[in-house]
């Protein structure tokens, strides 16, 4: 196979590949950050997370080859990288799903991040019954020669969703993908299931934020009336209003 290169043929060879990968791992984690940052973010400043997990992952050499393969694409750099747009992906684990579009909303803002694509399928399910919300984005990855705009797939979901995700993958393995159709019914079933189990929770959130801003309220009052020394004599909250509108001038 290599009889018509000489060594530093394949010496280049293999700098391209390993700087071709490379690319890939430094937009994951360049992508990790930027989750992490996120939810450090909520945890200390709004004393909530919407994420649950995330999970990262690059496909092998191997892997790309062989999905190369299976769609009868030109195996060069070139046509991987413009074809190819899972090689680096990240999945984020939600509770709830308003959770998912908070984080999708939050990510696709970030000004060097751009949306290549995006498919709902929560409110667009598959047939099979999968639900999740899919992001293909590009970042830009600088490297020390130059600069490169890296694809990565981002899947978001709730904890319900990749239960199912999750089951379903190991059935399709264990069948060799022929799975009977019984037990299909019984997937799709489950993924309804599912989705009935998630709205049920976002109800039950919504109804706890309710009494948890209630109660807020509630506390400052009384906390108001317990400390008369809190509430501030009407000149010199007028001072500080007249001192915040020069401030603004």
């Amino acid at each position: 196979m290599f009889e018509n290169f000489n060594l530093n043929d394949l010496k280049s060879i293999k700098k391209e590949l390993t700087r071709f990968m490379m690319a890939y791992k430094f937009a994951v984690d360049e992508m990790n950050t930027k989750i992490n940052i996120l939810k450090e973010e909520f945890q200390y400043i709004h004393d909530y997370n919407p994420i649950e997990h995330v999970k990262s992952r690059l496909k092998s050499p191997e892997s790309i080859a062989k999905k190369v393969s299976r769609k009868n694409m030109e195996l060069n750099l070139n046509s991987i990288k413009e074809n190819l747009r899972d090689i680096a992906g990240i999945r984020i684990t939600c509770s709830f799903i308003s959770d998912i579009y908070k984080v999708s909303e939050m990510l696709q803002s970030q000004k060097d991040v751009t949306v290549v694509e995006c498919k709902d399928y929560i409110k667009n399910p598959k047939p099979n019954g999968y639900r999740s919300l899919h992001l293909i984005v590009e970042i830009p990855i600088f490297m020390s020669d130059r600069e490169e705009r890296i694809p990565v797939e981002i899947q978001i979901r709730t904890i319900a969703m990749d239960f199912w995700a999750s089951l379903e993958h190991k059935i399709f393995y264990k069948y060799n993908k022929d799975v009977p159709l019984s037990l299909l019914q019984e997937l799709k079933d489950a993924a309804t299931s599912a989705t009935e189990l998630d709205l049920k929770m976002e109800r039950l959130n919504n109804e706890i934020n309710i009494v948890k801003e209630k109660n807020k309220e509630d506390e400052v009052l009384v906390h108001n009336e317990e400390n008369p020394r809190l509430n501030l004599p009407l000149a010199i909250f007028e001072s500080l209003v007249q001192q915040k509108d020069k401030e603004r001038i």
